[in-house]
């Protein structure tokens, strides 16, 4: 597998840009210079996170999320260390 990460990825199973192997290996995110490690899901090109909010769950079960723009860095969390 190479190291180069998709403009989108997300965390569900359910979404089209969802990667079990390529989530297995670690992800790792930079958002406008900070770690995050809330994030469900990125796009690099419009530059958006969608982090969880707290426990709060909608009502379909799925965590709430919030979308936040800014610069967005993924990285693999293997290479870095």
């Amino acid at each position: 597998m190479t190291d180069a990460l998709p403009d989108r990825l997300s965390i569900d199973p359910a979404s089209p840009y969802f990667n079990e192997e390529l989530l297995a290996r670690g992800i790792g995110i930079r958002f406008k210079g900070q770690e995050k490690t809330n994030v469900e899901e990125y796009c690099v090109s419009e530059g958006w996170i969608r982090v969880t909010v707290g426990k709060t769950l909608d009502r379909r079960g799925r965590p709430l999320t919030m979308k936040l723009t800014g610069p967005v860095e993924p990285y693999l969390r293997d290479a870095a260390e």
